[in-house]
């Protein structure tokens, strides 16, 4: 394989005749004294000859170098300019965001705010793909994805935005049917929503913060769904009961159409997070949604977002 330029030396030789010295060259690109100097001798030694004329008190051109020294001085230009397109376009808030979402949370909360997001941004396009199984962010192109689970993945970096409650909820229709349970082990005797994208859907672990005691109850129901919407509307209608996040029924908890019902029993609380891949430097166009998202989620009635300690 051949070598490549040796692109640096190049600029620092073109920096070196324009200031007059290796000394101001040197200072002009914050380094060394020796350093520069070893890379003029790096392209001299390349080259098999010299390209300037050293004394004690000035540094002039030999042919071979004044022949190179207006190449050298473009790569110099040219690399800057490419540079600066790059930062300014790196740092501008135009293209497209591939983002993926949970069906249900993508549906109900993450699509409402992409208008105003594309108001403010209007050189930005998004797309936005819903699926509730876990997918490869690099194999699937993808920017950013909201995730609401543990994130055992190391290769993924993340941002938590809030926690998510997941309280034990029916209609005021069923427990006016079945009665109101006092205690979690009284829900083997009653109808179970399912939802199914879980570790362990069929039992149901709670814990108690004041007594500190844990209690696994084993649940079954008429209905078993991967996808939480399913599980609605059986809920109101008065066919069981279900463990959902806070979000998906917090409109139907305020009007009265469900009830939560054992506050003091605990199914573990999930985080809501925004991941990018690792590794990847991510545009401003990625960011800005980021903090976007960041604003409006973190503000949601639903959001219970972590105080930051003394």
């Amino acid at each position: 394989m051949t070598a490549l330029p040796d692109f640096e030396a190049w600029a620092i030789f073109a920096r070196v005749v324009e200031s007059g010295s290796f000394a101001k060259a040197a200072e002009v690109l914050i380094t060394s004294q020796p350093t520069v100097s070893k890379a003029v001798a790096r392209l001299e030694q390349r080259l098999g000859t010299a390209l300037l004329y050293r004394t004690s008190r000035r540094l002039s051109l030999t042919p071979t170098g004044q022949a190179a020294y207006e190449s050298a001085m473009r790569l110099l230009i040219e690399g800057e300019t490419m540079e600066a397109e790059m930062s300014a376009q790196a740092t501008t808030a135009r293209g497209l965001i591939r983002i993926t979402a949970p069906m249900s949370f993508g549906q109900k909360y993450l699509a409402p705010l992409l208008p105003e997001f594309l108001d403010r941004y209007p050189e930005i396009q998004v797309d936005l793909s819903l699926d509730d199984h876990v997918v490869d962010l690099l194999a699937g192109g993808f920017d950013l994805a909201i995730r609401i689970a543990e994130l055992p993945d190391s290769s993924l970096r993340s941002r938590m935005l809030c926690t998510v409650r997941r309280p034990l909820v029916a209609s005021p229709s069923y427990f006016d049917r079945h009665g109101r349970p006092q205690h979690p082990q009284e829900l083997v005797h009653h109808a179970c929503l399912l939802y199914t994208n879980l570790a362990s859907p069929n039992q149901w672990l709670f814990y108690n913060s004041q007594t500190k005691e844990q209690c696994a109850v084993p649940v079954w129901g008429p209905i078993r769904s991967n996808n939480a919407d399913v599980i609605v509307p059986a809920l109101l209608s008065g066919h069981g009961l279900a463990l959902q996040p806070e979000f998906l029924v917090w409109d139907a908890l305020c009007s009265g159409e469900l009830e939560e019902i054992l506050p003091q029993w605990h199914i573990t609380t999930i985080n809501l997070n925004l991941v990018t891949p690792l590794g990847r430097t991510k545009p401003a166009r990625v960011t800005m949604l980021m903090d976007y998202l960041t604003e409006k989620l973190s503000a949601a009635p639903w959001s219970h977002v972590p105080r930051a300690r003394g």
